[in-house]
């Protein structure tokens, strides 16, 4: 194995290898992790030469190694799963309060801003973006040509956005 000897790999990779997959799945209780853990023991063996420095046994090392990858797996799966949950948690918890304060406190806002328009420039924002009508139908509803209608929602809107940005900490 110290001579990067191919066939002395391949040997001992086939004669531990179902036998530490057996071992790794005890811990994990997943096939294909298992397998991957054992899988990737062997590569790392293989391209980074840890034979050279092993004393002893080598079927020991082996079955410790997996051992050790199998415990870090589980931490790290456990710790992962934790974080989700607290972030998931902690998201859902802040969406539900302080949004909902937030998007009341707006709509108040915003809908004493938009009383406070124009009758055109209202009745545009009104229907276009809490009715949702299409350009052209509001556009025949006001009696105004689209190009009009656009230039109120801009202007509408720009306003609106000044004021909102005036009186909102958000």
């Amino acid at each position: 194995m110290r001579n990067r000897n191919s066939t002395a790999f391949d040997e001992l990779f086939h004669k531990y290898y179902k036998l530490l997959c057996g071992y790794a799945y005890l811990y994990l209780k997943e096939e294909e992790e298992s397998k991957d853990i054992v899988q990737n023991l062997f590569i790392e063996l293989w391209e980074k030469k840890r034979f050279d420095k092993l004393n002893g046994d080598v079927k020991s090392y082996l079955y410790r190694a997996v051992h050790n990858r199998c415990l870090n797996y589980l931490r790290n799966t456990k710790t992962r799963a934790r974080k989700q949950s607290d972030y998931e948690k902690l998201s859902e918890d802040n969406y539900q309060m302080q949004d909902k304060e937030m998007f009341e406190q707006i709509y108040k806002k915003l809908e004493a801003n938009l009383n406070d328009l124009p009758r055109q420039r209202k009745e545009a924002i009104s229907l276009v973006y809490l009715h949702d009508k299409k350009y052209q139908d509001v556009a025949e509803t006001m009696g105004i040509s689209i190009n009009s209608l656009k230039t109120h929602l801009k202007i509408g809107l720009k306003n609106l956005r000044e004021k909102l940005k005036k009186t909102t900490k958000y």
